[in-house]
């Protein structure tokens, strides 16, 4: 199938996916793959679908979305692979470009080193690069790349797209339990503090991984990261993708909901949430009573109080 939904996503709305590579070729194969195993491990950009085919299938069904009355926030190039590797990329964006839809791409960022590719992803609305780590040794133990890419290519390849990229760029962080991070949270976030993404994403697996002993960051460890990258490039810029449904930002009028929907995205601060007690007219044992159910977690970071939602389960089914 090569489009797909539209399905709900907190980075994108409502998006229509766009599965431009088969099962599963691809440039990685990341140890928390939740797609499954690599098939095939590539890096040689090549035809997979004919450019028309792309086109005419994503186009029947944004027209079956209109016809339903969903709306379509974004196309979305979201593959069972490395999307960048289908050399037709560039020729398929500008064919969708006639459905006037924002286009966007989620990529593993491994061949953004080649000007081809920097090209293709500047005819986009919204890049989403792969980040998961700056230091070679993690690197290649969290992705397993291809035995023939260089991060330093691919990093340098990433600043590079930034100079001429004027549409939104975000980065995904994956986090993952039995890895020793050590410093590499704050040299991300120097990268991060030279890139300048709109959005830095923190994540954790939230389906079952390719590799069984994979699970979940512990939330001391997501915290850890989230405080050096908003200390880099701003609070307000740092977010959480950890598995929540909804709508993360929504202020319901329930705050015990509120509460949970708020620290699913980021950690508050103990007096910003006193600050959201107040204006709801109820005192702390609210929050007391959602730690006490297992839906909070109470964390220390730099001398000061952090509140977050606790992650449904770290034992993936």
């Amino acid at each position: 199938m090569i489009a797909f939904g539209p399905v709900p996503s907190r980075r994108l709305g409502k998006s229509l996916g766009i599965n431009n590579i088969p099962d599963k070729v691809c440039s990685y194969a990341c140890v928390y793959c939740q797609i499954g195993r690599t098939l095939r491990m590539e890096i040689d950009r090549r035809s997979f679908y004919p450019p028309e085919l792309v086109f005419e299938e994503v186009k029947r069904k944004a027209w079956e979305a209109k016809e339903k009355g969903e709306k379509i926030d974004y196309l979305t190039f979201v593959p069972d692979g490395e999307p960048t590797l289908d050399a037709n990329l560039g020729q398929e964006i500008e064919m969708l470009k006639a459905l006037n839809i924002p286009l966007a791409i989620l990529t593993n960022s491994s061949l953004i080193w080649r000007e081809d590719v920097r090209e293709d992803l500047l005819k986009l609305k919204l890049v989403s690069l792969k980040l998961d780590a700056v230091s070679e040794n993690l690197w290649r133990r969290i992705d397993r790349p291809h035995k023939t890419l260089r991060l330093d290519k691919i990093l340098e390849g990433m600043l590079e797209f930034r100079k001429d990229f004027d549409g939104k760029l975000v980065t995904e962080t994956m986090l993952i339990d039995g890895i020793t991070y050590g410093e590499e949270f704050k040299k991300i976030a120097e990268f991060l503090r030279e890139l300048k993404p709109d959005i830095a994403y923190i994540a954790v697996p939230t389906r079952p991984p390719w590799e069984k002993w994979v699970k979940p960051a512990r939330e001391e460890v997501i915290n850890m990261a989230f405080q050096a990258f908003a200390e880099a490039i701003g609070e307000e810029k740092v977010e959480y993708l950890i598995g929540y449904e909804g709508n993360a930002f929504a202020f319901t009028g329930n705050v015990e909901e509120d509460i949970l929907s708020i620290t699913a995205v980021h950690p508050m601060r103990e007096d910003a949430l006193r600050e959201l007690l107040k204006k709801a007219n109820v005192d702390w044992p609210t929050v007391e009573k959602l730690i006490e159910e297992g839906k909070l977690i109470e964390l220390e970071y730099g001398e000061k109080r952090f509140y977050m939602r606790k992650l449904k389960s770290r034992e993936l089914p």
